[in-house]
């Protein structure tokens, strides 16, 4: 009886981790408030802020928003955005769907309602993960562009070469969550690539909607931006050069592994055969034998595969 009520629930965790966000946070917080699925509870924790940000959160918790804020404060002091979502996600009651939201964005009202009427007509035992496209904007929500929609669709080799998934776009279902569970990513990753990872691996289902769902500012203080011009993301990834993404590349592949209940079996040997794969020759044979350990681009994945050869 309990699972079935589960399931027919349409109840949302919104996460929000706050780190000196006070001048985008009220508009942030009004799109959530405006959204046309109400049933929703938004739980947050101040990052350590040495501005007004908690001050103008907890405003919002004793007005507009009163009854549907719960502040989360078992743990203090900076742990960074994947240390704060993290904790937020272990410290959350079992909810039917988690949502994450950043500080500075906006998001269109039917937002969440677009994103439970494609992740609830799944299973509720299949880990599951909605992300959609964006606006791409300024800091005044001027729109230069939207994000790039997908050209491959997503599946779990995919998931190891590239993040497509956005954080504050995301809903995961309950069986996500649980996969997330202490089961914090790996450093230098975030909160939203490892949810898309653990969906993939364990055999679940990514949708990608093709609508635009939120207006995603950039500006100064982005913790991690976007830019819609292939050739300046081409241009910072070759000046970051092959150690950063390799390193991160491997140190995927090696927590992932750390967790062998949570995988798929094409999962397991796809990552036990790169874990294996220490010579020139071993990593030519298993981009032979897994053509999807591919980026979205064919130049992306001709670099990356250039990059995953010669790396030690």
């Amino acid at each position: 009886m309990t699972q079935k009520r589960a399931e027919s629930s349409r109840q949302v965790a919104i996460l929000l981790s706050l780190y000196n966000g006070e001048t985008y946070l009220d508009a942030q917080l009004a799109s959530i408030l405006a959204q046309t699925h109400p049933d929703w509870t938004l739980y947050w924790r101040d990052d350590a802020s040495t501005d007004l940000s908690r001050d103008r959160m907890r405003a919002f918790a004793d007005g507009p928003g009163q009854g549907r804020c719960v502040e989360i404060t078992t743990r203090h002091g900076r742990l960074g955005v994947a240390g704060s979502y993290a904790h937020l996600l272990d410290a959350i009651p079992d909810t039917p769907y988690v949502a994450f939201a950043d500080q500075d964005d906006i998001w269109e009202p039917q937002k969440l309602e677009w994103a439970l009427d494609a992740v609830s007509r799944r299973p509720a035992e299949k880990p599951t993960l909605y992300c959609a496209r964006q606006y791409l904007t300024d800091a005044d929500l001027v729109i230069f562009q939207e994000s790039a929609p997908l050209r491959r669709r997503p599946d779990f080799p995919a998931s190891l070469t590239q993040n497509i998934a956005t954080g504050h776009t995301i809903l995961l279902n309950a069986a996500t969550h649980s996969l997330m569970r202490n089961t914090p990513p790996p450093p230098s990753v975030l909160h939203d690539w490892w949810a898309y990872l653990l969906t993939a691996a364990a055999g679940g289902e990514v949708i990608f909607d093709n609508r635009c769902v939120s207006y995603y500012r950039q500006h100064a203080h982005n913790t991690v931006g976007a830019t819609g011009s292939f050739i300046r993301r081409a241009w910072a990834a070759c000046r970051r050069g092959p150690k950063v993404f390799m390193t991160i590349f491997h140190s995927n592949v090696t927590h992932l592994l750390n967790n062998p209940e949570n995988l798929s079996a094409p999962a397991r040997r796809l990552l036990t055969d790169i874990a294996a794969a220490r010579t020139f020759r071993a990593r030519l044979r298993t981009l032979f034998r897994y053509p999807s350990l591919r980026r979205q681009r064919f130049s992306e994945t001709t670099v990356f595969r250039i990059w995953y050869l010669l790396s030690r």
